[in-house]
């Protein structure tokens, strides 16, 4: 395969045969799918109750709880991430096919670490702590979005791989039919 000059190969399919049936196989790729969901729905609650308490100065502590909940469930899925990951492409991060979705998580969970960090010291006011979760959501949105592309991606890569076995069935079918119905001569018995 061609590679790129940062070491990573160039269009290479998302998932080799023997990627695609560990990816299948694992528990983790469930354990993924039902986080991720989870993950967006807690973020679209502390979206809304971050805003709320931006523009009226009320909801500090609900604000502040969906914070903590969201970021909580981001380590939890960077975790099993790294866990899938590990079973699918045998390394924990920075898989060539996740490659720039692993290091965009970097800044989505160091911008998440600082909210926590800024909570737990006080060293920004409430407001800026707010404001440095809606950069944290900003971060996890634009990541969220190359996960669903990269899903999406997986999906046409299994339906273009389908439609090729077909074609390789239907040739397989017409190249035994022809051989069948022809005598050693080459005319039809």
């Amino acid at each position: 395969m061609p590679e790129s000059s940062q070491g990573m190969e160039i269009n290479r399919p998302l998932y080799t045969a023997e990627e695609r049936a560990r990816r299948d196989a694992t528990r983790w790729t469930l354990v993924q799918g039902v986080l991720a969901p989870l993950q967006f729905l807690a973020f679209l609650v502390s979206v809304v109750l971050v805003l709320h308490f931006l523009q009226t100065g009320q909801g500090e502590t609900s604000a502040t709880i969906s914070i903590v909940i969201k970021t909580f469930l981001l380590y939890t899925i960077m975790v099993t991430g790294c866990i899938w990951e590990k079973v699918v492409f045998g390394r924990f991060l920075f898989a060539p096919a996740f490659f720039w979705e692993d290091v965009f998580s970097m800044l989505v969970l160091a911008l998440h670490t600082a909210y926590l960090v800024a909570l737990y010291t006080g060293s920004l006011t409430v407001r800026e702590q707010m404001l440095l979760a809606l950069a944290a959501y900003v971060a996890y949105a634009i990541n969220a979005a190359q996960f669903l592309l990269k899903l999406r991606a997986a999906r046409l890569q299994a339906a273009r791989d389908a439609l090729a076995d077909a074609d390789a069935d239907t040739d397989a079918d017409s190249a035994h039919g022809s051989a069948v119905g022809a005598s050693s001569n080459g005319v039809p018995a």
